[in-house]
């Protein structure tokens, strides 16, 4: 049973910052349905591509996994033999409820979660990885470095799947993107409390780069072919591509 997210729908006197705990992950499927535009596009869209790029005998990732909807997307989509998927967040309550998740399917493919920091895991013989609006998480000066550390874990042929909310250089579009936002989520039935202090509680937790930094970032780390798949106001999701040595 999915529960409705309301935790922003009473004030509050001290915002915290926004965190992924107990209170989050209760009403996660909820949250990320009603906030994040063309969520369960991006989610088919990994399932597609995990079926074109899985190799055999390789790893697949989902750092920042929280309920596994992504894992479960690439678990669905595996078709050779040998593959193992990992799952990482730093939640114990979203971990706990992910393996939940998981053990609700059936699957031939193993997948093992791990609380824990994606900066810290080891990405070894990867032939999918997803950051799926993780990395918007992560201290801007320590992204390159796991990009890059993703690239290295990576087989040839490999991809990375990152989806992200991001900003826009131009001020009129970056407002306008903005807006549009808060009025998919005011149409999601989200009032303009819950909307202005889920904005306070995250503005510190969250912060954005622009889609050229991020096409940047993935050729500064060696990628090869990297493109914008999908935008809706200011949510994306990027693919790259690690090249074979001929590439």
């Amino acid at each position: 049973m999915h529960h409705p997210d309301n935790i922003y729908a009473q004030p509050i006197d001290e915002i915290g910052e926004f965190r992924f705990d107990e209170q989050v992950a209760e009403v996660f499927p909820d949250m990320i349905q009603r906030s994040v535009p063309g969520y369960t596009t991006i989610l088919n869209v990994i399932g597609k591509l995990t079926q074109r790029y899985h190799q055999a005998n390789s790893r697949l990732y989902d750092l920042g996994c929280s309920l596994g909807a992504a894992t479960l997307a690439m678990r669905r989509n595996i078709q050779l033999s040998g593959c193992e998927i990992i799952g990482i967040d730093n939640s114990q309550a979203m971990i706990e409820r992910c393996q939940n998740h998981l053990n609700a399917f059936r699957s031939d493919t193993p997948v093992h979660l791990q609380c824990g920091d994606i900066q810290d895991i080891a990405i070894e013989r990867a032939s999918i990885v997803v950051l799926n609006f993780t990395l918007q998480f992560i201290a801007p000066t320590l992204r390159a470095a796991l990009i890059q550390r993703i690239y290295d874990g990576l087989l040839p042929g490999g991809i990375l799947i990152l989806s992200e909310k991001i900003h826009f250089e131009d001020a009129p579009i970056n407002q306008l993107m903005i807006d549009l936002h808060l009025d998919f989520k005011r149409s999601n039935g989200y009032s303009e409390l819950e909307i202005s202090q889920k904005r306070t509680a995250i503005e510190n937790v969250l912060r954005t780069d622009s889609e050229a930094l991020h096409l940047e970032r993935f050729k500064n780390a060696g990628f090869s072919h990297a493109q914008k798949w999908y935008q809706c106001f200011n949510f994306t999701s990027f693919v790259a591509i690690k090249g074979d040595s001929h590439d």
